[in-house]
This record gives C-alpha cells, sequence and structure tokens, in this order.
C-alpha cells in the first residue's frame, strides 16, 4: 500500500467495451468499484474516460443508451468524461480525436507532475510512443486491459490483467 503514489486512470471507452464484450459477454460493469481497484492501495486523484458518442439522427436506441451510459459515469466521483466525435467512413463510423486526446493528456499531465503512475485502460498498441514519452518524464506507466498485447506489455512497468475473476467485484 502506498498513499504517496499519486494515481491518474486513462479509460479508452470503446476499447474497454469491446474488450468487457469479450470477457464478459457484455460491458456491464460498476465503473466506481473498477477504478477502486486498478488503484488500490494508491491516492486515486481523477479518471478520464474518453470516447465518442452516437450520432442521434443515424442510430437513435444506440445514442439514447450511450447517453443514459455516460449520465451514469457522470455520477461516479472523480470521474470526468471526454468526449471526441466519429466521422463517416464508407459504410462505418471511425473515432477520431479520442487517441489522440488520451496520449495528450498523460503526456501533458505527466510533465505538469500531476502524478506518479498513469493506469491506461486500452488494448490499443498505438499508445506505444505516449507510454515511452511519460516514462521517459521519469513516470511510471500501468496498462489495463482484457488481453495480453505484446507491445504493451512489453513498454508497461506492470501490466493489470482483466478477467472475470478480476471483475468479480466489479458487476
Amino acid at each position: 500500500m502506498n498513499l504517496e503514489q499519486r494515481i491518474i486512470i486513462f479509460i479508452d471507452g470503446s476499447n474497454l467495451y469491446h474488450g468487457l464484450k469479450t470477457v464478459l459477454g457484455n460491458a456491464k460493469i460498476d465503473f466506481a468499484k473498477f477504478i477502486n481497484k486498478l488503484s488500490v492501495g494508491r491516492r486515486l486523484l481523477r479518471t478520464y474516460y474518453y470516447n465518442a458518442p452516437v450520432s442521434q439522427s443515424e442510430n437513435p436506441e444506440r445514442a439514447k443508451s450511450q447517453q443514459k451510459f455516460f449520465s451514469a459515469l457522470y455520477n461516479v466521483p472523480y470521474l470526468e468524461v471526454k468526449l471526441g466525435r466519429l466521422e463517416p467512413r464508407g459504410n462505418t463510423y471511425v473515432e477520431k480525436g479520442v487517441d489522440i486526446n488520451i496520449a495528450v493528456d498523460m503526456l501533458n499531465m505527466a510533465y505538469k507532475n500531476l502524478y506518479d503512475v498513469c493506469i491506461l485502460v486500452s488494448g490499443d498498441s498505438d499508445f506505444h510512443p505516449a507510454i515511452q514519452a511519460v516514462k521517459d518524464l521519469g513516470k511510471h506507466v500501468e496498462v489495463a486491459y482484457t488481453s495480453t498485447t505484446f507491445k504493451l506489455k512489453q513498454i508497461a512497468d506492470n501490466y493489470i490483467l482483466i478477467t472475470n475473476s478480476f471483475l468479480s467485484d466489479c458487476l
């Protein structure tokens, strides 16, 4: 237990959603309990949750469900929701502004010495350079995800595997 260690958690929402669906079959977890489990024994300063809102006009039911989820997140203490956008690409939509916002926030807050350890909840290996840059600033980086991503496991100071048993008290 190291209550001196200041923690900030950065959650790649869409990435976590898909990972949870793979592990649990759904993405329904208690975010307050999940965040507490990730930061246990340390001083959690804040959690940032990043995602892109679904267009109300394109998919009203999914947008309504997502807004209900975002509303629940706003009730989690010390959690801030940061939204990117979805842009059409052919027959699908691509998330824009989410990964870059996570990377910039991780680096900016490390540079400002706002945390000692950050926990990145994502399986996206594109974060590799941002993680290395944060480590180069003297910070520790932990990665938490539902499957072992070799590149992220290799770069992270600590890797937290999110499994059914890890999530058992977060449901």
